[in-house]
C-alpha cells in the first residue's frame, strides 16, 4: 500500500483546466439539473396526471435507485471498452430517455423512462468524476471542488429551468434536458481525447467486495444516511409549499441550490482548513437535522418550509464536498471502484427517501414523522462517520492511502504463486 502525500493538493486553481475537462465539467452540470429538474413540477404532474404524492415521488425512486444499482457495472463497462465511449454511452442513453419521458402520457411511463435515464446517468457520474479527478490541474482537492462546482451548478439551474419550462407545459422539462444533453454529448465528442484502455480490467464484482474494507463502507454508509435528509428535502418539500407556481418553485430551489454550491466550492475548503474534515462535519450534520427538525416542526408554514428549504443547501454544500473528499482519500481501493462503490450506497438513500416520506405523510396526515426522520438520519451519519476519525485526520495530514496499479499486480501474483505452490505440495 502506498502512501501518497498532498504537495500537489495546492499546485494551482482549480478552475484553470484543459478544454477536455471543461468539457467533461459542462457535461456534468447538465447531467444534475437532471436531479432537481422535476421538483418544480411535482405538484402539477401530480394534479394534470391525478398521481398520488407516493406516485410522483417514484421519479426520484426509479432514477436514483437505477443509477445506484448500475454503479457497481460502471468500471467493469470502462475498463474494456475506456472513459470517453463510457461517458458517451450514459450521455446517448440520458438524451433518449429524458426526451421519451417528454413524450409519456401518465406517470408510469414517466418512472419507467427516468430510470433508463438513471442508467445513463449512472455509466456517466461513475466515470466523470473519475476522468476530472485523473484529467484536471490542481491536484486531487482541486478535482473534487471543480466536481462539486458542476454539481451545485447543475442542482441550482436545473430547478430554475424546470420551473420555467413547467410553466409552459409539463413536458418542457423533460425535452430541455435531452437538449442540454444532446449539446454535451457533441462537446464531450469533440474536446475530450480518445482515453486508453486501462490496463486491468476491472471485475464486475469488485465494488461490492471493496465494501470489506472499512473505511470505505462506513463513509459511504455515511454518504447513505446524510443523502436519506437531503432527498427528504428534495423530493418532498415542493408539496408542502403548495399552492405557489412552478416558476416559484423553481427560484426558491435555485436559492437553495446556490448555496449548494458556494459552501460546496468555498465554504467547505475553508472550514476544512479551519476545523478539519471531522469536525466540521460534525457541526454540520447537527446543524443540517436542525434545519430538518424546523421543517418538521412547522411543516404547515409555508414561509417557514421555504427559509428551511433554502438554508438546507449550506448544509449539503459542505457535505458533499467533504464526504466526496473523504471517501476518495482513505478508501484503500482504486478511486474508480470507491466512486462506484460509494455512488451505489448513498443513491440508494436518496431514492428511498421520498417515496417512504410520501407513504408516512399518507399515513400519519402530516409531514412531521418524514422530516424528524431525515433529522435522525443525520445525526446518524454524524455518529458513524467519528468511527473512522482516525482515518479523516490522517488525511488531513496531506496522506491519502491509494493502491497503485503495479503493487495490485504485484498482489495478484503472491496470490497465483502461492496458489501454484500449495499445488505443487499436494501432488
Amino acid at each position: 500500500m502506498t502512501v501518497h502525500h498532498g504537495a500537489e493538493e495546492h499546485a494551482s486553481s482549480p478552475f484553470k483546466q484543459p478544454k477536455a475537462v471543461w468539457a467533461v465539467a459542462f457535461a456534468c452540470v447538465i447531467s444534475f439539473m437532471g436531479i432537481g429538474l422535476v421538483d418544480p413540477i411535482l405538484p402539477a404532474l401530480s394534479s394534470k396526471l391525478h398521481a398520488s404524492p407516493s406516485q410522483v415521488e417514484l421519479l426520484f425512486t426509479s432514477y436514483l435507485v437505477v443509477t445506484a444499482v448500475m454503479m457497481l457495472v460502471t468500471g467493469w463497462v470502462s475498463s474494456r471498452i475506456g472513459a470517453k465511449k463510457t461517458l458517451i454511452a450514459g450521455l446517448m442513453l440520458i438524451v433518449v430517455f429524458a426526451a421519451l419521458a417528454g413524450t409519456a402520457n401518465s406517470i408510469d411511463g414517466i418512472v419507467y423512462f427516468r430510470a433508463g435515464w438513471g442508467l445513463g446517468n449512472a455509466l456517466f457520474i461513475a466515470t466523470s468524476l473519475a476522468v476530472i479527478v485523473g484529467s484536471a490541474t490542481g491536484g486531487f482537492n482541486g478535482a473534487i471542488i471543480l466536481y462539486e462546482t458542476a454539481l451545485g451548478v447543475g442542482i441550482a439551474l436545473g430547478p430554475l429551468l424546470g420551473g420555467e419550462l413547467g410553466s409552459i407545459s409539463r413536458r418542457g422539462p423533460f425535452f430541455g434536458v435531452a437538449v442540454l444533453m444532446a449539446i454535451a454529448l457533441v462537446a464531450t465528442v469533440f474536446l475530450l481525447p480518445k482515453t486508453p484502455k486501462p490496463q486491468r480490467r476491472e471485475s464486475i464484482t469488485e465494488p461490492l467486495k471493496a465494501l470489506r474494507h472499512r473505511a470505505l463502507a462506513t463513509t459511504s454508509g455515511v454518504g447513505l444516511l446524510y443523502n436519506w435528509g437531503f432527498f427528504t428535502v428534495l423530493g418532498y418539500s415542493p408539496f408542502l409549499m403548495q399552492p405557489i407556481s412552478p416558476q416559484q418553485l423553481g427560484l426558491v430551489f435555485c436559492a437553495w441550490g446556490v448555496l449548494v454550491a458556494v459552501f460546496a466550492v468555498w465554504g467547505a475548503p475553508w472550514l476544512k482548513a479551519r476545523f478539519g474534515t471531522a469536525r466540521t462535519l460534525y457541526g454540520n450534520f447537527v446543524l443540517m437535522a436542525a434545519d430538518l427538525a424546523v421543517i418538521a416542526i412547522w411543516w404547515d408554514s409555508k414561509p417557514t418550509v421555504i427559509v428551511a428549504v433554502i438554508v438546507a443547501g449550506t448544509f449539503i454544500g459542505v457535505n458533499n464536498t467533504l464526504v466526496t473528499t473523504a471517501v476518495m482519500s482513505i478508501a484503500p481501493v482504486e478511486r474508480p471502484v470507491a466512486s462506484a462503490t460509494y455512488g451505489f450506497v448513498r443513491f440508494i438513500g436518496g431514492g428511498l427517501a421520498p417515496f417512504v416520506a410520501s407513504k408516512l405523510v399518507a399515513s400519519d396526515g402530516n409531514a412531521t414523522v418524514p422530516f424528524l426522520l431525515g433529522a435522525g438520519t443525520v445525526l446518524a451519519a454524524g455518529l458513524l462517520l467519528s468511527t473512522v476519525h482516525g482515518a479523516l485526520a490522517r488525511a488531513d495530514a496531506g496522506a491519502s492511502v491509494q493502491p497503485e496499479l503495479d503493487e495490485l499486480d504485484r498482489v495478484e501474483r503472491e496470490d497465483e504463486a502461492e496458489v501454484s505452490a500449495g499445488i505443487g505440495n499436494e501432488s
